[in-house]
């Protein structure tokens, strides 16, 4: 199905313009018309990371008029294997300031509108109304359901992505010819049920495959041409190398796209609607977490206890605290491991930064290891306070 475009042409492209996007000018579905709407666009990016990277470099040298980006963040070293808006001398610096100055040496012509915060229910209505277009690039559930929820009160179209080691998601929500992201995913995963990209890894060239769909979806709609990913899922798999699209239809039952939505307004705390730990954690945690401190004076004392690392087996080839050993959450999380769990000794969990061994601690005090604890931070926080040479990833 073809929609009209989502935007007027600007009044005309100077000499420079024409130049500049002549490969755009000759195709006969874009033309000076096209190009003149681009010109004209608002776009907003959520998110300079591995989506939006590739999304805003090509909107910009598609020649979006007007880019706007979302982002709080600051470029760590870990952010270049697939974060190719950025660069090693942008280590440090704010994301979005990185971003945009790459966008600018790509096109000049663009203006490039900054938002330096974190997206949340206060500020998301404002920034998002000031834009045609939304493009989201997040990586977790909180903000991707509540650009959702934004989006379809404000009537505007969203393209979205996901990415996740070899395999990525693409589509069009638009809740006025279409079903939003809830009528795809009407609840979020329980916590910690789905790793993100930062637990499981994601191939880095992944990102431009995601982006590129992304902002060929957006053009497509901001011209009025073709046939957007309105009401399909495509899925495509790096591995096979294969692309696959199903159907989505609208939810007559959604809490907020559908005729009848008993949702009229913003969830108060999109945080706490997703979750980012369960609550059975949450309680364990509460008085059984110990600093890394805690742990290196147990270690030099020789404290009657094992050290676990619930990590995955590649993550614990490139650091683990010294002296434990590997069982992976999972094994825990399905009871797998608790029959060989030593019952004269403490058990001591620990994780990357604290959120999976407080889920294998619920799971293991539950089995009646009353004594368990986990430590606060993960190895992250050993690297960071207990040993400075470790890797980081």
């Amino acid at each position: 199905m073809n929609y009209a475009p989502l935007v007027e042409p600007a009044a005309e492209l100077s000499i420079n313009e024409v130049r500049r996007y002549s490969r755009h000018l000759i195709i006969p579905e874009v033309g000076m018309s096209g190009q003149k709407r681009l010109k004209s666009a608002k776009v907003l990016c959520v998110g300079a990371g591995g989506l939006g990277s590739p999304a805003l470099m090509y909107l910009a040298a598609a020649g979006v008029g007007t880019l706007g980006i979302v982002e709080f963040d600051t470029v760590d070293e870990s952010n270049l294997q697939r974060q190719i808006i950025h660069g090693q001398s942008d280590i440090g610096r704010s994301k979005a300031q990185s971003a945009r100055d790459s966008v600018y040496e790509i096109n000049p012509l663009t203006e490039v509108v900054l938002h330096e915060v974190r997206l949340d229910v206060t500020n998301v209505e404002e920034i998002f109304s000031q834009y045609d277009l939304i493009v989201d690039g997040t990586d977790n559930f909180a903000t991707r359901y509540l650009v959702n929820d934004a989006c379809v009160l404000l009537n505007k179209p969203y393209v979205w992505g996901s990415i996740y080691r070899f395999d990525g998601q693409a589509s069009v929500f638009w809740s006025a010819h279409g079903p939003c992201y809830r009528c795809l995913y009407p609840e979020p995963p329980p916590p910690g049920m789905v790793p993100s990209c930062a637990e499981g890894g994601v191939l880095g060239v992944l990102c431009a495959s995601i982006g590129s769909i992304q902002v060929t979806e957006a053009i497509k709609l901001l011209m009025g041409i073709g046939e957007p990913l309105v009401g399909r899922l495509m899925i495509y798999d790096a591995l096979e190398m294969s692309y696959r699209t199903i159907k989505i239809r609208k939810d007559p039952q959604c809490p907020i796209c559908s005729p009848n939505a008993t949702q009229t307004e913003l969830l108060p705390d999109y945080e706490a609607f997703c979750g980012t730990i369960s609550q059975e954690a949450m309680a364990a945690a509460q008085e059984s977490t110990i600093s890394v401190r805690t742990l290196k004076t147990m270690i030099d004392s020789g404290a009657n206890m094992v050290l676990i690392d619930v990590r995955e087996p590649n993550e614990f080839e490139i650091l683990r605290i010294p002296g434990s050993i590997l069982v992976p959450k999972q094994e825990i999380l399905n009871g797998t491991a608790l029959a060989s769990l030593p019952q004269t000794k403490q058990i001591v969990l620990y994780c990357k930064s604290g959120a999976r061994s407080a889920e294998c601690l619920a799971v293991i005090k539950s089995a009646g290891f009353s004594d368990a604890v986990h430590v606060g931070g993960g190895v992250l926080a050993w690297a960071r306070e207990i040993d400075p040479s470790l890797p980081t990833y």
